[in-house]
Order: C-alpha cells, then structure tokens, then sequence
C-alpha cells in the first residue's frame, strides 16, 4: 500500500504558475501509474492529468491542454503537476492517486490510493 501526500497549493492572481508536488510514502511509486484530480464544492470530482509508471504516455482534460504539465521522478517517489497560466476556474482541491494499472486513465475508478488533498486558489 502507499500513501499519498501533496503540496504546492496556495493563493495566486491569474496568470501565475503553480508546482504542485505529491510525495510517496510506504511503497514505491514507480509501479503505479499515477494522476492528478481536482474537486469544487458541489462538484463531481473530475479527471485533470495522468502519466504511466514509466513516463512514456501522458493524458490531460481539455481544459488544462498546453497550461499544465505532469511529470514524475520515480528515484524521489514524487509526481509533479506544474500550472502555468493559472484562471479562476481552476480553482479547486487537487487530489493526487495512484493507479491500479498501468494506464493513465480519467476515470477515478482506476485509481486505488489517494491523497488528502491541496487547496488552489486563483484570483482574478
């Protein structure tokens, strides 16, 4: 089993960059794959962006396409989500999970571990 926990989150005006971080803990994270999920109140949980274990194949939403980027160091059992071009909308509790198989998918089915969660918040 492994534990997840993230990091990076905080208050930024439009437009900035954020790096959020998600360490692991207990198991190694390079046989999962991995990926980053983000929730409003009221609001489904919904899919942001995923990467195999082995970084050759990543997957994003839509709506992050060319702002966001998830990368992974295996060696430091660490997942990475860096935001640029952050927009209001983006606002949200950003989950990071790690996968039962080794597919980046958007489903949260796929995912079996998961983290507590990092605040983000952007101002207009």
């Amino acid at each position: 089993q492994v534990q997840l926990v993230e990091s990076g989150g905080g208050l930024v005006q439009a437009g900035a960059s954020l790096r959020l971080s998600c360490a692991g803990s207990g198991r190694s994270i390079s046989i999962y794959s991995m990926g980053w999920f983000r929730q409003v109140p009221g609001k489904e949980r919904e899919f942001v962006a995923a990467i195999t274990w082995s970084a050759d194949s990543t997957n994003y939403a839509d709506s992050v396409k060319g702002r966001f980027t998830i990368s992974r160091d295996n060696a430091k059992n660490t997942m990475y989500l860096q935001m640029n071009s952050l927009k209001p909308e983006d606002t949200a509790v950003y989950y990071c999970a790690a996968g039962r198989t080794n597919v980046p998918g958007t489903e949260k089915e796929r995912y079996a571990y998961w983290g507590q969660g990092t605040q983000v918040t952007v101002s207009s």
